[in-house]
């Protein structure tokens, strides 16, 4: 899966318009980035990715990069 594949994806979950998210943005700085959206992200993740996060493990993710790097097949 592409990088622009895997944005449209946390675009959707975040409920966001596609184009929006970037790599280098910061989370915290994102008004839609909140604890439904992880929420979201999470699910999202096991689903597609067959990973399971928890919480605690956005806590260490500061950019759309950080959580990027865990959407790999």
């Amino acid at each position: 899966m592409s990088e622009s594949e895997k944005l449209k994806l946390l675009e959707e979950a975040m409920e966001m318009d596609e184009g929006s998210l970037k790599p280098e943005l910061v989370l915290d700085e994102i008004e839609e980035y909140d604890s439904l959206t992880k929420l979201a992200i999470i699910v999202l993740i096991e689903d597609e990715f067959g990973k399971k996060l928890s919480a605690s493990d956005f806590k260490g993710f500061t950019t759309v990069a950080d959580i990027l790097s865990v959407m790999e097949a």
